[in-house]
């Protein structure tokens, strides 16, 4: 029986796609590949995270979430996540407006465009579980995808 793991999503299929992979025995993170070519422009005041596509999606159990994070080098080169970290729940996998294709945003705050090549890592992946309060009456069902829960 599967209980988490990662999958390429129909639109990448055939575009080479490598599955995340932890680099060493005891890291907690997932390494994630960029999809394609994507330049991150220099920031300025009022301008938009850049999504940078990961062609994946993840499955994980009912009680679990994964996490999106920078690299610790991340900062170095001048590219912060738009959102500090990302959260995606159980329930974006396979969802009905884009798969469960999961994006990394990203501001890029030094002085000169950033490119980011096809095959870079871009970020980390860290599945955890979470727990849920007594009362906890939660029923609702996801009807979208990226953002949608704030719908």
């Amino acid at each position: 029986m599967r209980s988490r793991g990662f999958e390429v999503v129909e639109e990448y299929k055939d575009k080479g796609i490598n599955l995340p992979v932890r680099k060493t025995k005891y890291s907690a993170g997932y390494d994630v590949e960029a999809a394609e070519d994507v330049i991150i422009p220099a920031y300025k005041f009022g301008t938009k995270p850049t999504l940078i596509p990961t062609g994946l999606k993840a499955y994980c159990g009912k009680d679990e979430y994964y996490i999106l994070v920078n690299r610790s080098s991340g900062p170095k080169k001048g590219f912060v996540m738009a959102n500090s970290i990302g959260i995606i729940d159980s329930d974006y996998y396979n969802n009905e407006s884009n798969e469960g294709h999961f994006y990394f945003q990203y501001f890029n705050f030094s002085d000169h465009d950033l490119e980011v090549k096809k095959g870079d890592v871009i970020g980390q992946v860290i599945f955890q579980k979470y727990l849920t309060v007594d009362d906890d009456k939660s029923e609702g069902i996801r009807s979208g995808g990226f953002g949608s829960t704030d719908k």
